[in-house]
């Protein structure tokens, strides 16, 4: 079975191109989806205008960024780990239109679904095209992190203009192992009530301080602009 999936999914040679053909395979969705070679080329393309929302939170999170449409998806895990304020300590996976996309160390090691796919072979704008289009993107399998990414505008690159940029945001990114959305209300919860039964040892698990409302645009762009 392996084999003739391999088989089925052969990847294309033509530089920066992807392909999505029908077949009577076993991919999910029956459709094949073919391999790109990510920001190669003298152009890297457009600007996409994201906003990513953190899923299950209320108030929510979210922020909104730009990114160069040529992007490779594992490039752009590292930009939404710094703009959300995570600290890229779990697994990850996207999910674009009924794929899984994931890190190469990890679809090696992991006994993942057939279908999933080394996540730095593949470019942004060659699976998501239009603007309006979402995927998610998934962080630590064991709290269950659900994001959405909606593109909201497809845009020239302004001139002077260093990419990847955050653009704007809300509310701080909970705290890494907190428990997920349930278990992150509940810490919240507790933070709120000095009477609170937990109040003490949250603030201990915490190293002392945490304010949900804080969101720091100058310090999340000073660390893009570190990472390169």
């Amino acid at each position: 079975m392996r084999a003739e999936l391999q088989e089925r999914t052969a990847f294309a040679k033509i530089p920066g191109r992807i392909t999505i053909s029908q077949s009577n395979s076993s991919l999910k969705g029956e459709k094949m989806v073919r391999k790109s070679n990510p920001e190669s080329g003298g152009s890297r393309g457009p600007i996409y205008q994201i906003k990513i929302t953190l899923m299950e939170v209320t108030p929510p999170i979210w922020r909104r960024f730009a990114v160069h449409g040529a992007i490779s998806l594992s490039r752009l895990h590292d930009v939404l780990q710094i703009v959300m304020g995570w600290t890229d300590s779990h697994l990850h996976e996207f999910n674009i239109d009924e794929h899984s996309y994931v890190a190469d160390y990890d679809l090696a090691e992991r006994d993942w679904d057939e279908t999933a796919l080394d996540e730095g072979d593949f470019r942004l704008d060659h699976l998501i095209k239009r603007k309006g289009e979402s995927f998610e993107y998934k962080y630590d399998f064991g709290d269950g992190w659900r994001h959405e990414l909606v593109v909201e505008k497809i845009i020239p690159p302004e001139e002077g203009v260093k990419y990847p940029v955050c653009l704007a945001g809300e509310r701080a990114c909970p705290p890494e192992d907190c428990g997920g959305p349930w278990g992150y209300d509940e810490l919240l919860e507790s933070l709120a009530d000095p009477d609170h039964e937990e109040h003490e040892r949250s603030l201990e698990w915490l190293g002392g301080r945490y304010d949900p409302e804080e969101f720091n645009l100058e310090k999340i762009n000073r660390l893009l602009r570190r990472k390169g």
